[in-house]
Formats: C-alpha cells, sequence, structure tokens
C-alpha cells in the first residue's frame, strides 16, 4: 500500500468528513448542540410556550381562512366553467 499517494489522501479526508456528519447527526438527534464551522456550539432555540400557543392558534385561523377562500374558488371555477343557460336557471 503506497501511503504517498493521492488515493490515501483522499480516504483519510473522506473518513474524517464521515466521522463529523455522524458526530453531528448523533449530536442533532439527542438534542446536544451541534458544532459549526469554526468548533463554536449552535444551541437549539429555546421555545416560549405563550409564543408557541399564539402561533398555533394563527395557523388554526389562518387554515379555516385558507378552507373557506377555497370553497369559493371552487364556486367561481363552477360559474366560469358553466354555461350561461346553467348559470342562470
Amino acid at each position: 500500500m503506497d501511503f504517498g499517494g493521492p488515493t490515501f489522501v483522499i480516504a483519510i479526508i473522506a473518513l474524517s468528513i464521515g466521522g463529523w456528519l455522524v458526530n453531528n447527526w448523533i449530536r442533532a438527534r439527542h438534542g446536544y448542540p451541534l458544532e459549526d464551522e469554526w468548533g463554536g456550539k449552535t444551541a437549539r432555540p429555546v421555545a416560549d410556550s405563550k409564543a408557541n400557543d399564539a402561533l398555533k392558534a394563527e395557523n388554526a385561523e389562518l387554515r379555516e381562512q385558507l378552507a373557506h377562500f377555497a370553497d369559493r374558488v371552487k364556486v367561481l371555477e363552477r360559474i366560469v366553467t358553466d354555461k350561461s343557460i346553467n348559470v342562470a336557471t
């Protein structure tokens, strides 16, 4: 085995990157802070329960409005695609 060849260097680089990826995957899976490219730690943002509840309520309201507008679009599509005789009746 030739240790001075480019394949050996590429293999070491690939193993290093693979180890770093596996390390970060395990850390992310278990909730530990991740390392950034400079060796510092990037912690998960702390979730505020009041802000989450407000966002969930707003999200439910927006979904309700979206369903309402989807129904209105269906009616408008039906009016546009129907013949004028059917619309008049």
